[in-house]
């Protein structure tokens, strides 16, 4: 299976004020690592202050990929979860979690001995809508968790959670990440 590739629209204003397309080409800020594999996440836009400045730069996603929103900003992104194979993840902890967030600098954001390898806290309020496909959002207990499908948005807050792809096809969640205090 393959991740999908996503054109990016990004507008501006010219000298005179007037509307114009700053940029139209293919997203190109993404992560994909072999410890965390069939999962690609893309990068689409960030803002570092609010409120967000809308004339400012032309360009935000140049820094190195991480896992949170910068202090008082925004992440827009997509993340695309290929079907987990049930023999490699029996195989992997939370220690292969820590390591794979740690590339995301987050690696202290992983549940040690969480239910799921990659089960992690993020300081921020997260939308998230399901684009297509379906994807387990695993929760502390078993009894919380939510089967989420194309369409179905979930606002988290602050929880620790981990995405499993139960299913036989690829689901994609478009996610705003906002910098959040407790």
């Amino acid at each position: 299976m393959k991740h999908k590739e996503y054109r990016r629209v990004v507008t501006g204003h010219d000298a005179q004020g007037v509307a114009i397309i700053e940029s139209d080409e293919m997203a190109s800020q993404m992560l994909e690592r072999p410890n965390r594999p069939g999962v690609r996440l893309t990068n689409f836009w960030l803002t570092d202050k609010t409120p967000a400045e809308y004339d400012g730069a032309t360009e935000t996603c140049t820094n190195d990929f991480i896992l949170h929103p910068p202090k008082n900003g925004t992440v827009f992104r997509c993340v695309e979860f290929l079907p987990e194979v049930p023999e490699v993840m029996a195989r992997l902890s939370s220690k292969d979690g820590a390591e794979a967030f740690g590339e995301m600098g987050a690696e202290a954001n992983i549940v040690l001995g969480g239910r799921h390898p990659w089960m992690h806290r993020t300081d921020s309020v997260d939308y998230g809508i399901v684009m297509n496909g379906e994807i387990w959002m695993v929760m502390d207990e078993e009894k919380d968790d939510v089967l989420l499908k194309a369409g179905d948005v979930v606002v988290q807050r602050g929880t620790n959670h981990a995405w499993a792809n139960r299913g036989t096809r690829p689901c994609t969640i478009m996610f705003i990440l906002v910098d959040g205090v407790i």
